[in-house]
């Protein structure tokens, strides 16, 4: 399916609000993990049913519950039901495919965004969805499979007694947003260290490997701008959003997480623009490269004209021509070609043409 649409035709005609999963499925079951602390102490297990989270949901400590993989749409529904989700948020969860948005709901606040992950060794991006809950004292990420880019908030929230522990599910929800920015930028630089390497290779020897490789790059930040752009568009209003679940402490977080993002952009839109620089010094560089092939055969086409007259005046068959006759005549033509040959290369070369 295209990275760049992800519409399934079984999906055309649903309700925007129908409880659907509306992605693909990629582990064969649904786990939900969770970390419960305080500033004292961590607890860490996987509950095995949506219903052993019910207690967390008035818990004085803060819980952050993440779930991995959604297609279980009966245990969406009872996490729903517990935290008091709306079916539209619900809804908009089970579709990975959707655009990164922010939205304030009665209890709590949604929001969406898409992760990337760069593949070195396939040199190939891909996207996943995150979705946050953001409630009083839990946070619930729902994330389309398992992976490790949440692992340093894990350590973070193990190994230090510090403001994460204590400073509530909005300030935690800045911390997982914010790693998924930073990975932005460290993809982008992965992704510029090879873009600018194809500088060099263009200077030493430009080819039609090296015009595909440009062309292939250009639509790998495409694709990231694809989805860096809605992701600023999400944090700004999210940095601005007044609500009650967004503590006055943190808001200078968002503030921060803006700044980020907005620099993000900016890599990602220079970067795209040295691509279509390239392109153009490709195609400059190539011109360059047949205007002087055609330089060097033109001299050569020149040098040969007079060279071929004299031959072919030197080689009619009239006896009336005294030349003919002569004993040192062929080395006589061979001794006024050189002359001619190099008066015309010095000829060119005064001239600069070549």
């Amino acid at each position: 399916m295209s990275r760049f649409i992800k519409k399934k035709k079984e999906d055309i005609g649903l309700s925007p609000y129908a409880i659907v999963f509306r992605g693909q499925k990629k582990t064969d079951k649904t786990e939900i993990t969770v970390m419960d602390f305080d500033l004292t102490d961590v607890r860490e297990f996987k509950v095995k049913t949506a219903d052993q989270l019910q207690q967390f949901k008035n818990s004085k400590s803060l819980s952050w519950l993440n779930v991995d993989s959604l297609h279980d749409v009966e245990s969406m529904q009872e996490i729903a039901e517990i935290f008091e989700i709306p079916d539209n948020i619900l809804s908009d969860i089970l579709n990975p495919s959707l655009r990164p948005k922010v939205q304030e709901f009665d209890k709590g606040i949604f929001a969406t965004i898409k992760m990337l992950q760069y593949n070195e060794t396939e040199n190939l991006l891909s996207a996943e969805n995150l979705s946050l809950i953001i409630v009083d004292n839990v946070l619930i990420s729902f994330q389309e499979q398992p992976g490790i880019v949440f692992d340093p908030i894990r350590e973070r929230i193990r190994k230090h007694k510090n403001k994460i522990r204590t400073s509530g599910s909005d300030y935690l929800a800045f911390t997982l947003l914010d790693v998924v920015v930073d990975n932005y930028i460290y993809i982008i630089g992965l992704i510029g260290d090879r873009i600018e390497t194809l500088e060099i290779h263009m200077t030493n020897n430009p080819n039609k490997n090296l015009l595909e490789d440009i062309n292939f790059f250009k639509g790998e930040m495409n694709f990231m701008r694809k989805n860096i752009k809605p992701a600023k568009e999400m944090i700004l209003t999210l940095a601005k959003m007044e609500s009650e679940m967004i503590h006055a402490d943190n808001k200078v977080h968002y503030k921060e997480l803006q700044d980020n993002i907005n620099e993000t952009t900016e890599l990602s839109d220079s970067y795209r623009d040295i691509l279509y620089d390239q392109i153009t010094m490709y195609h400059t560089m190539m011109s360059t490269k047949l205007n002087d092939i055609m330089r060097t055969l033109t001299v050569y086409s020149v040098i040969f004209i007079p060279l071929t007259f004299i031959v072919g005046i030197y080689g009619t068959n009239f006896d009336n021509l005294p030349e003919l006759h002569w004993k040192n005549g062929y080395f006589i033509m061979w001794g006024v070609m050189i002359v001619v040959v190099l008066g015309m290369l010095w000829f060119f070369k005064r001239k600069k043409w070549f």
